[in-house]
């Protein structure tokens, strides 16, 4: 038995490869019919012009955005089609009615090299909805984001041209738009000149504040195909601008306007050249209107917020992340009183322990100091005595009274307080050098 299976072996093998070749050939010659199944993502609607003179235009379910196509034919020539090689189109014209909702469209698919009778398609329709056709008109804002120029330079103005904009499409989906927008960010970082940005695509913000999709977009129809040009000026800044502030009115009798005090105290502009030229004629300062504090018949200091931005000089605007705020406080005294600024490095700290360290978290606190004869022409300074002392020390933040001694013939007006910081004496590790 073992000497018949090894005999004539190169014969064996021999046929053995012929089988395999014979394999071959009947297969390539007698190609079976098969039939396979293709996704179609991209049905195309034609003749759309159809319900457009009814004043309408087509939407197409979201859910349904792709069929199933399936093509029968030899199977060496089907292997070999992709998706890419099918075309599925949805004509209008062919609707039974377009007064349905939905209105069902007939599906046809083609494919080069297959007859149609070849090709199937699931599902046969596509369902869409005709809406009516409307046009709204909006304004175009430009945002920049925090996009900064040139160094010493800010934006002073972003136009868009056209200003506004025409967009067609269904009432439904017009109806949900709430603001039209173009963002230019990163085309103003570092420039140093006026530019003008070309072509610049549109956003649609909806009422929801999302941004539509880019299949919603493909529904409506905007002027200039939704682009525009966006021109941006440039400024020039300037810096350490001082505000003057004054008041109208008089206080209560027996009582005097010590000072008028701004937060901020100075402020950068960016300005045309001519608005900063007129500037600098008036010192780099701002002169307030006096209408802005009425402080008739006050004993007390009076302070108001105003908006800074609104108050500037035409040709001038505030720098890009400053407050708009501004705090206006005409401190109201008793006659033969002043305030006066004492360092804080000058208060004497009393039984702080060895291992326990204060800062103070200002460096200077007010002190209201009246005469008593009304004459403070005579009065000093460094005659003040100021002292701190706390029962108990420990570590945290505090604000704590302030002992103050003031020579013969004064007296304050308000107790004074400072905020302090107390915290543990850090002491190197010998050890570890």
């Amino acid at each position: 038995m073992k000497k018949n299976l090894t005999k004539n072996i190169p014969l064996k093998i021999m046929s053995i490869i012929v089988g395999i070749l014979v394999w071959l050939i009947v297969v390539n010659v007698d190609d079976p019919i098969i039939t396979k199944g293709f996704v179609i993502s991209d049905v195309q609607i034609i003749n759309e012009a159809y319900v457009d003179q009814l004043g309408k235009m087509v939407m197409q379910d979201d859910r349904e955005n792709s069929v199933r196509v399936y093509i029968t034919g030899e199977r060496k020539i089907v292997n070999r089609l992709t998706s890419s090689d099918i075309k599925a189109v949805a004509d209008l014209q062919q609707a039974q009615s377009t007064d349905t909702d939905p209105v069902m469209i007939p599906i046809t698919a083609t494919c080069s090299g297959i007859l149609p009778e070849n090709i199937q398609v699931s599902p046969q329709n596509l369902s869409v909805h005709l809406e009516k056709k409307v046009t709204k008109e909006f304004a175009i804002n430009v945002t920049s984001d925090d996009s900064k120029p040139a160094q010493g330079l800010e934006v002073a103005s972003l136009t868009a041209n056209p200003e506004k904009v025409r967009i067609t499409g269904p009432e439904s989906l017009v109806g949900k738009i709430d603001s039209v927008s173009v963002d230019v960010s990163s085309k103003l970082e570092g420039i140093d000149q006026d530019t003008t940005i070309t072509g610049a695509e549109l956003t649609i913000t909806d009422k929801n504040q999302d941004t539509l999709s880019s299949n919603s977009m493909s529904y409506l129809k905007f002027d200039n195909n939704g682009k525009v040009n966006v021109t941006a000026k440039l400024w020039k800044v300037r810096s350490d601008i001082r505000i003057s502030a004054g008041y109208t009115g008089e206080p209560a009798e027996g009582y005097v306007v010590d000072s008028v005090t701004t937060v901020p105290e100075t402020f950068s502009v960016a300005g045309s050249e001519e608005a900063l030229n007129n500037l600098k004629l008036q010192g780099n300062t701002i002169y307030l209107d006096n209408e802005n504090v009425d402080i008739s018949g006050k004993s007390n200091d009076v302070e108001k917020k105003v908006n800074l931005s609104e108050l500037l000089p035409d040709g001038l605007k505030l720098t890009s992340g400053s407050s708009t705020d501004l705090w206006i406080t005409v401190n109201i005294l008793p006659e033969g009183s002043k305030i006066y600024s004492f360092p804080t490095e000058d208060i004497k700290v009393k039984g702080l322990p060895d291992d326990l360290q204060l800062a103070f978290e200002v460096a200077d606190i007010e002190l209201k100091v009246q005469a008593e004869d009304g004459d403070l022409s005579q009065f000093d300074l460094k005659s003040v005595g100021a002292a701190l002392s706390m029962d108990d020390w420990e570590e945290g933040s505090y604000e704590v009274p302030i002992k103050i001694s003031l020579p013969e013939g004064y007296k304050l007006l308000e107790d004074v307080t400072a905020e302090i910081k107390i915290s543990k004496v850090s002491n190197v590790d010998s050890s570890s050098q």
